[in-house]
């Protein structure tokens, strides 16, 4: 009898340590698994978001372009403003998804977006008024800030 007994209660030990090894396995394997969906869902929202600043900065100097050469700058102008809709809209994502050093990075850019947006506005400007604004500088640290929230490690500088 006290040999069955101890069977009875190897084969319940086994059982339960194969259940608790089996808990944790697939727990682990699910959080890995959420990371890389989160991870996948924030790269794509930090390209969508970056190529909607980079629309709004080509559409804002083809604004500046055709005021240099005496041109109507309305479509480009009307460009600008349907990039920037949709840019404030990604905005609201990004910051949802991103770390705090990111969503403070991409503070930054959309503070120099506003400042092209609004010299790009102005009837009178052209390419020599856009140039002078930091949009540049600003994405690069996004760039640097977004690489750091995704673990990519990159030496160079994006521009």
């Amino acid at each position: 009898m006290a040999t069955q007994i101890f069977t009875l209660a190897g084969v319940l030990i086994g059982a339960l340590t194969s259940y608790f090894a089996t808990t944790v396995a697939e727990r682990a394997r699910f959080r890995r698994e959420m990371a890389t969906r989160w991870d996948a869902r924030k790269l794509d929202t930090y390209i969508e978001y970056l190529t909607c600043i980079k629309e709004i900065q080509r559409a804002a100097m083809a604004a500046g372009r055709a005021r240099d050469q005496g041109m109507d700058a309305t479509d480009a102008l009307n460009e600008m403003e349907e990039s920037e809709n949709k840019r404030s809209i990604l905005f609201e994502t990004f910051v949802l998804l991103s770390d705090e050093k990111a969503a403070t990075a991409a503070h930054a850019v959309n503070q120099r977006t506003w400042e092209l947006l609004s010299a790009t506005r102005a009837p009178s400007s052209g390419v020599a008024e856009l140039r002078p604004i930091p949009l540049v500088e600003a994405l690069n640290v996004l760039h640097k800030e977004a690489r750091s929230d995704l673990t990519i490690s990159s030496s160079t500088p994006v521009q």
